[in-house]
């Protein structure tokens, strides 16, 4: 096992999320809930084209 000192330590980086990561997911989880919604919008309420 290897002993790592105090200067090591503070130079560790991980576990976090980035803004544009956190940003993504968030778009992500948004648009496939509109898709969603639509495709349910259709489904009970269909329009004809015009």
């Amino acid at each position: 096992m290897i002993s790592l000192k105090d200067e090591d330590l503070k130079k560790v980086e991980g576990g976090s999320l980035s803004a544009g990561v956190l940003t993504a997911i968030v778009a992500g989880i948004t648009a496939g809930v509109t898709f969603v919604i639509g495709v349910i919008d259709g489904i009970v309420r269909p329009l004809r084209c015009n």
